[in-house]
């Protein structure tokens, strides 16, 4: 991330801070997949019930993946800060018993300044 991280919020506004200019949308997309392995492991294990930490990772690294486009995104666009950040989750079939998990974040790029 740059020097001046972006500001990312879940909230409507930033308390100490004023907005002074609404960029737009802005939103960032990460896709990923277990390895075979991983999902023959994480089928067994379902069959049993109980945490399956292989998909928690796995979900947890795409996540804080659009969060870093999320930014990325909003910087690019002169933001630095996103605010009303939501995340947007899926899960498709890739083929061959292969899933793929998607997470989007999305949010409201705007700039804001000290008040």
């Amino acid at each position: 991330m740059a020097a001046n991280p972006c500001i990312i919020l879940t909230t409507n506004d930033c308390p100490g801070m004023r907005v002074v200019r609404v960029i737009g949308p802005v939103y960032g997309t990460s896709v990923r997949s277990r390895n075979i392995v991983g999902n023959f492991l994480g089928g067994i294990r379902a069959v049993f019930g109980g945490k399956q930490s292989g998909y928690l990772k796995m979900i947890a690294a795409t996540r804080d993946e659009a969060l870093a486009q999320l930014a990325e995104h909003a910087q690019s666009l002169g933001a630095n800060a996103v605010l009303a950040m939501r995340f947007d989750s899926g899960e498709f079939d890739a083929g061959q018993g292969q899933a793929m998990n998607e997470v989007t974040a999305y949010g409201t790029a705007v700039v804001v300044e000290t008040e």
